[in-house]
């Protein structure tokens, strides 16, 4: 099942407060990039973010699940309502996330 544009866009509206936030479409569900690093997705209408030390120790409670068949487990992010939060997490995983790979010359 595909996400919706309309949880897509709930989800940017609780990280407005942070700059350089983006997305990209992928295969019916969004990767999200805070500041060049992607920091999770939304997959089914659900975000979820990169299982990194910073993220499981800033969650209260941490749930793993699927993004897709195939796929690495990640974070269930649950407290999607709370604005502070999302952007307390967001931050807190910034530094411990990979750089992005330069891309490849042609």
């Amino acid at each position: 099942m595909a996400s919706s544009k309309d949880y897509l866009q709930f989800i940017l509206e609780q990280l407005s407060d942070l700059e350089e936030i983006n997305y990209r479409a992928m295969m019916g569900e969004y990767i999200i990039y805070y500041r060049g690093k992607i920091v999770g997705g939304i997959y089914d209408d659900r975000l979820l973010v990169k299982p990194i030390k910073s993220a499981i120790s800033y969650m209260p409670t941490v749930s793993y699940e699927l993004p897709y068949d195939g796929a690495k487990e990640m974070l269930l992010v649950e407290d999607v309502d709370n604005k502070e939060f999302l952007t307390g997490l967001f931050n807190a995983m910034y530094d411990e996330l990979p750089a992005p790979k330069p891309k490849k010359k042609k």
